[in-house]
């Protein structure tokens, strides 16, 4: 069992959630990683629920999380098939709460934290993004609310909503890497990864006072 405690990081093999996972581990936390390239499909419950045992009996009990697992595509609303809808919801929005309702439990007894990772487009939304939006907006709804029914226990919910970000996610002809898009941002370029893990790690070690906040890290996306 870890004598530090243990933050476990949806996600956490690649891209933002790697870069949390380095950024907690800094700040004194032993990281439990949950991520469909290791085996754990964050939209099963079961399986979610089986891998959060492993992790309490391997290190011990969950003190923060970090949703960060999911996937981006792009495609106009008339060309999104009916599973490709269910599925990003089934991975974002159920990847967060069945890994809330796992681990609430610990989080309570702890006085734990919860961090969800959203995206810009939740509150920008983007041309040909729907459904990506769409779930990405949910896990704001349910941040907030998760956030008010918990907080009573002494647990803190909040989100970043980063922008385009640097990490495999983008392909590399991906519009969102493109001059033109670029030049309409403030910073003139994507967010870093190690950027939007900082403000996991503030809201997690640092910030005891913000619950439901939403906080965005998108080079000047949305203002």
């Amino acid at each position: 069992m870890s004598e530090r405690p243990v933050a476990l990081v949806t996600g956490g093999a690649s891209g933002i959630g790697a870069a949390v996972v380095t950024a907690l581990t800094a700040r004194g936390f032993t990281p439990a990683i949950l991520d469909l390239a290791v085996g754990v499909d964050v939209s099963d419950p079961a399986a979610v629920s089986a891998a959060v045992d492993r992790v309490r009996a391997d290190v011990g009990p969950v003190s923060a999380v970090v949703t960060a697992a999911g996937y981006y595509e792009m495609a106009p609303v008339a060309e999104i098939a009916p599973d490709a809808w269910r599925r990003m919801l089934r991975v974002h929005l159920g990847g967060l709460i069945n890994t809330a309702r796992a681990t609430l439990p610990d989080l309570i007894a702890r006085r734990g934290t919860l961090v969800a990772v959203a995206s810009e487009l939740a509150v920008g939304g983007g041309e040909h993004d729907a459904h990506y939006a769409a779930a990405k907006g949910a896990i704001l709804g349910t941040v907030r609310s998760l956030a008010a029914e918990v907080a009573h226990h002494g647990v803190r919910v909040n989100c970043v909503a980063p922008g385009p970000t640097d990490t495999p996610l983008l392909a590399p002809d991906s519009p969102w890497r493109a001059a033109d898009y670029l030049a309409t941002l403030p910073l003139r370029r994507l967010t870093r990864p190690g950027e939007v893990a900082r403000c996991v790690e503030y809201l997690v070690c640092d910030a005891t006072f913000s619950v439901g906040d939403v906080v965005n890290v998108n080079s000047g996306a949305v203002i």
